[in-house]
């Protein structure tokens, strides 16, 4: 199985850029494909991005389109969301997970099989 840890969180102000980070240990990333998902206090976990095992099909909520871009380094073992142009809205606690479904990008969290801990992102106004 596959351990994920997040970084690259903290406080900024809206319009502001992040770059997130998940590193993946245990087993290559490459095997699987790759999300992120977030939570904001007293709401469920949303799908934010996701990418398949090469990276050639993503997916994209409404929400982050053309500002947020999901990547991934599989020589690094490592997949990136670089959040542009922050709203406060997209505070919340930031989840990469991976799915065994490898060839696609799915967008619900039940297709997902392994989670990290989470990284804190806050957007002030």
């Amino acid at each position: 199985q596959v351990q994920l840890v997040e970084s690259g969180g903290g406080l900024v102000q809206a319009g502001a850029s992040l770059r997130l980070s998940c590193t993946a240990s245990g087993r290559t990333v490459s095997s699987y494909a790759v999300g992120w998902f977030r939570q904001a206090p007293g709401k469920e976990r949303e799908f934010v991005a996701s990418a398949s095992w090469s990276g050639s099909a993503t997916n994209y909520a409404d929400s982050v389109k053309g500002r947020f871009t999901i990547s991934r380094d599989n020589a690094e073992n490592t997949v990136y969301l670089q959040m542009n142009s922050l709203k406060p809205e997209d505070t919340a606690v930031y989840y990469c997970a991976a799915s065994r479904a490898f060839y696609t990008a799915p967008t619900t969290p039940s297709r997902y099989d392994y989670w990290g801990p989470g990284t804190q992102v806050t957007v002030s106004s």
